[in-house]
């Protein structure tokens, strides 16, 4: 049984029937809304961009596909591309082999998204959920979004408080709002924090932990500690 409740925001934009094959599934639980980028975003950390086999194949002739990969690769989460559909999908598309391997070379190497292969909409939704159990499972000793290179300082900060426990892009904003700083968010009290808006108590406490070490674990430096041994 999934421990924790996966919380799915699908674009208003994506078919019906990608929708109830994850509303079937147990453990999950989706609201519709327009999305900036990708299909869906899974537990407001992972990114997932759906494309039947079809689309995949228009997507690279007309560019699409690389312009879409490099918002992903921007947006701050991690992100997941699944290409849904039988290998028939790619019939009459007129691409050649060569073009749809240079493709996911480019994708994968280049943008550094996982590429993933599903039949049907039903296997998509697994994927999906498969997906955020891995990354919640290796999350805690996991490098946040290796290979992200964020640029200019709000960026890097809103970055850098996202690798907090329950930390996601909408709170680590509402907490750069309140503090101004991460020097500030990491100062905060407890307290302090569980009055920021989506934050609450737990994570409150969650943040408290991560950030504060009690003195008494260090031993004050004194000279018999550079004194040469016997």
């Amino acid at each position: 049984m999934r421990r924790d409740l996966i919380r799915i925001v699908a674009d208003d934009r994506e078919p019906g029937v990608v929708l109830a094959a994850i509303r079937a599934l147990p453990g999950a639980e989706v609201s519709v809304a327009r999305l900036p980028v990708g299909d869906f975003l899974v537990g407001d950390q992972l990114l997932v961009e759906r494309k039947s086999l079809r689309d995949f194949a228009l997507s690279v002739i007309d560019g699409r596909l690389f312009s879409q990969a490099s918002a992903l690769a921007n947006s701050g989460q991690r992100s997941l591309m699944i290409l849904e559909g039988p290998a028939s999908g790619l019939a009459g598309s007129g691409l050649r082999r060569e073009a749809i391997q240079g493709a996911l070379i480019t994708i994968s190497l280049i943008y550094g998204i996982p590429v993933l292969r599903s039949l049907n909409p039903e296997e998509t939704a697994r994927l999906i959920l498969f997906a955020e159990d891995q990354r919640r499972a290796g999350a805690s000793g996991a490098l946040p979004r290796p290979g992200y290179r964020p640029k200019g300082k709000r960026r890097r900060q809103l970055f850098l408080l996202q690798g907090l426990p329950g930390i996601g892009p909408a709170k680590a904003k509402s907490l750069l709002a309140a503090f101004g700083s991460v020097e500030g968010v990491c100062r905060a009290d407890a307290i302090s924090l569980a009055k920021v808006p989506g934050v609450g108590r737990k994570t409150a406490e969650a943040i408290r932990w991560s950030v504060s070490e009690p003195v008494q674990a260090y031993e004050p430096l004194s000279w018999r500690h550079l004194a040469p041994g016997p």
